[in-house]
């Protein structure tokens, strides 16, 4: 379905039945992604004396109790009430859900303790003079081990807080990352470059969103996309979710 679109004066052409989903499916067992030393996911069926939820199994239905972590098993989307002592949901704070977003690609630098960051010179470097609504981070090494990578206790690249905080003033609400923080594994909590993308707490903005543990396959090309964000509806500062992109051709 061709529909039309404008922004910012310009006017662009998108085909809606042509998603590209850039999410990491919840799937049970060992080989889903992992973060933060969480439980694997587990999806099981309900049984209640003879009776089970699976019909493989003999039962009428399949009716399965369904173990995450939205933070550590997957792609998920989060409110500032991920670090904040005020309660907030994702489902209360995100009322919008198609944003204008420019995917950009960036190598991590090594520092000289051994971390790889996401600097603010690369990010502007990235971005140039665009002023998307939403940005999208795809880092390298880019490969499929992505989507079912451990995270934990391997201290993954991150975004320095100097980059979450020009993400701000470039006034960018949705921040999107293939890594399962955008801050540093072990930073003794201070949460640097979530404070600085929210303004928490002096000037929060609860408008915004960030989703982590996306994958980014190296068939998508760096430029500007339609992105829609789609969570379940939690109350509960994240949700796993499905952020989905979809190509755009300006209109002369």
């Amino acid at each position: 379905m061709i529909s039309k679109i404008t922004h910012k004066g310009r006017s662009y052409t998108l085909d809606l039945s042509r998603p590209i989903d850039i999410s990491i499916p919840l799937r049970t067992g060992k080989e889903n992604v992992n973060a933060w030393y969480s439980n694997p996911v587990t999806i099981e069926p309900v049984r209640m004396g003879d009776w089970v939820g699976d019909v493989k199994l003999g039962g009428s239905v399949n009716f399965r109790n369904i173990m995450f972590n939205p933070h550590g098993n997957g792609t998920h989307t989060e409110c500032v009430g991920h670090i904040s002592k005020e309660d907030y949901s994702i489902n209360q704070t995100l009322k919008k859900f198609f944003f204008i977003a420019e995917v950009i690609t960036i190598q991590p630098e090594e520092t000289a303790d051994g971390d790889k960051i996401i600097t603010q010179k690369q990010v502007e470097n990235c971005l140039g003079n665009i002023r998307p609504e939403a940005i999208v981070i795809r880092t390298l090494e880019n490969d499929k081990s992505k989507i079912n990578k451990q995270y934990s206790n391997t201290n993954p690249p991150y975004l320095h807080c100097d980059a979450a905080a020009l993400i701000d003033e470039y006034g960018i609400d949705h921040l999107l990352i293939d890594l399962p923080s955008v801050d540093k594994e072990v930073d003794g909590g201070k949460l640097l470059a979530h404070h600085a993308f929210w303004q928490y707490p002096h000037n929060t903005r609860l408008e915004r969103s960030i989703t982590e543990m996306i994958y980014v396959p190296d068939t998508i090309s760096d430029g500007t996309y339609l992105l829609n964000i789609q969570i379940a509806s939690f109350e509960n500062d994240a949700s796993p979710s499905k952020p989905l992109l979809f190509q755009l051709s300006e209109s002369v």
